[in-house]
């Protein structure tokens, strides 16, 4: 929107990142889309970017810390996550219900914000 994009101007000027993330309808499967496209890039900036290398280390300690081997399943929707967290994601197989998969990824999306 124009509305955002304008307040992107402000954000970058003064040094910050500003991350988008649109609500696909295409998307309805794959949950937190908008969310998840946001921290990807995120973490993509992080990976582009070798001045802050201290950042993504300290990022990866404290995600790792927090959700432990947990993290894969964050790293499925957010990529370059599992990027930096050294992550192999090929192969995973997931055998449980759909509503416990959706509860156990509210709650490591709730942990990963408060890392972050």
């Amino acid at each position: 929107s124009t509305l955002a994009h304008e307040f992107a101007k402000h954000v970058l000027v003064n040094g910050g990142i500003f991350l988008s993330g649109k609500f696909d309808q295409r998307q309805q499967g794959k949950p937190f889309s908008a969310l998840a496209s946001a921290f990807n890039q995120y973490f993509g900036i992080l990976m582009q970017n070798s001045e802050l290398s201290l950042l993504k280390q300290k990022l990866s300690h404290q995600v790792n810390h927090v959700l432990g081997s947990e993290a894969k399943h964050l790293a499925k929707l957010i990529p370059n996550l599992g990027k930096i967290l050294g992550l192999e994601l090929n192969g995973l197989v997931y055998g449980e219900g759909c509503t416990n998969a959706q509860n156990r990824l509210q709650y490591l999306l709730c942990r990963f914000v408060e890392v972050i």
